[in-house]
């Protein structure tokens, strides 16, 4: 179990990925993008891929505190913006998400957390009419695969450069990019409360769900191989039970098939249009 190595050519990975946001933006006839930058690390390494493919003047990246949110969070978020030299902007949510939050007094922090990662979505998407950039996603390969994102929240993009990294992965990458220390070695968290982190919430590590991970969808092993591997049971149970409930996040909504040509089904592509 400890011998798996998930390390990466960061110099090629770097060379995919700049490459992978460079055409697929200028694909669709643009040259902009913006980014929500939370003062974590993965949206730091989105915001910087995307910088290095399309010159920071074109990268807009929005900060979308909550009056909770860390200071810290907004400090970190500063420091990429001064490395990078990206255009950036400060929207702050609580305005908008605190009416929704007062028809309800039982509301809990999971339903909270909900409606503001729906909410810096909509600020998103607004900010890419006034920009006329499109928005970058920020979810990486374990995220997506353990569901650990809000549907249509934080998981909502046009395009997603880190989503096949897993977080190890993406703490790699930005060490090559030279993302700033204090943003890399801090916990991961959503900031969406008071001492949330992302692996309190998720009961495990990063580190040994990459591991299992990998095994799992990668090298295509069977649940049962990787107990025999080392793995816990209870671990495999619980990281395979997310990945099958959440299947429904990492697909485009199903459409009844009525007609001969249904989209994402036999219509897929622009072919008689010349794409």
């Amino acid at each position: 179990m400890n011998d798996i190595n998930l390390t990466i050519n960061t110099e090629l990975a770097r060379n995919i990925l700049v490459g992978f946001l460079k055409s697929e933006v200028t694909r669709v006839g643009m040259s902009r993008a913006v980014v929500g930058l939370s003062g974590g690390l993965d949206s730091a390494l989105s915001c910087a891929l995307a910088a290095e493919a399309l010159g920071a003047e074109n990268v807009l990246a929005v900060r979308m505190p909550y009056k909770a949110s860390s200071k810290g969070s907004l400090d970190h978020a500063q420091l990429l913006i001064d490395q990078l030299g990206v255009q950036s902007k400060t929207i702050e949510i609580t305005d908008m998400v605190e009416p929704l939050f007062k028809l309800d007094p039982e509301i809990s922090n999971m339903r909270k957390g909900n409606i503001m990662a729906r909410e810096r979505m909509i600020v998103l998407f607004d900010q890419s009419e006034v920009f006329k950039g499109l928005v970058i996603g920020t979810s990486n390969k374990t995220e997506i695969l353990l569901g650990y994102s809000t549907h249509y929240g934080d998981s909502a993009s046009a395009m997603n450069p880190i989503g096949d990294l897993y977080k190890t992965q993406v703490r790699e990458l930005s060490r090559a990019m030279n993302i700033p220390a204090p943003i890399i070695d801090k916990p991961p968290s959503a900031d969406l409360w008071e001492d949330q982190t992302d692996e309190k919430e998720l009961g495990f590590t990063y580190e040994d769900v990459d591991k299992l991970l990998y095994l799992l969808v990668d090298q295509r092993y069977s649940p049962l191989e990787t107990m025999e591997a080392g793995f816990d049971k209870t671990f495999v149970e619980t990281v395979t039970k997310r990945i099958r409930r959440n299947q429904f996040k990492r697909m485009q909504p199903p459409i009844a098939k009525v007609s001969n040509r249904t989209i994402g089904y036999d219509f897929l592509y622009l072919r008689d249009w010349g794409t």
